[in-house]
């Protein structure tokens, strides 16, 4: 399976990220700084997510795509929207609630060149988990089908983190 990245671009407070490949928690420490710092820049109007070219996402990125439609929300702001035409992914999407927090659509509508490439930092395992941790529990919060899905998952990793 083709590992994965994540794209970027803004334009006037649009921000554009692009999945490709099989994205997953390698990618989780720069993707949750970038979507921090996208909204501490003060211009946030609204996001694209494309997941046309993902082959694979783990819980991890999904609790930090949920997150920024959570931030969003608290600044009461549009929902974001979200690409999916592949089936498997857009079930995923589906089985998370996901059309609770965005808006979901089968195609893109325009393209952009000048996405850039987050880059994947070393990660150390204290900072892994703690991204781990917040980014399940941002799922737990979208319904009662993931709090129970993931509750194991979260405490076992609070246990974790209360004894290193």
């Amino acid at each position: 399976m083709q590992s994965g990245k994540v794209l970027s671009a803004t334009s006037n407070g649009v921000y554009i990220l692009k999945l490709e490949g099989d994205v997953r928690l390698n990618l989780s420490t720069a993707f949750d700084q970038f979507i921090e710092n996208m909204f501490l820049a003060g211009d946030y109007r609204s996001a694209l997510i494309d997941l046309t070219e993902a082959v694979g996402i783990d819980s991890t990125m999904l609790g930090l795509l949920a997150k920024i439609s959570i931030m969003a929300q608290h600044r009461s702001l549009v929902k974001p929207t979200i690409v999916s035409s592949n089936d498997d992914i857009s079930k995923i999407l589906d089985s998370m609630g996901f059309e609770q927090v965005f808006y979901i659509v089968d195609h893109v509508l325009s393209q952009s060149d000048e996405l850039n490439e987050l880059p994947a930092p070393e990660l150390h395992e204290e900072a892994v988990r703690c991204k781990v941790l917040e980014a399940h529990k941002t799922l737990m919060s979208l319904n009662e089908s993931n709090r129970q899905a993931f509750q194991v998952l979260v405490d076992s990793l609070e246990q974790e983190s209360n004894h290193p």
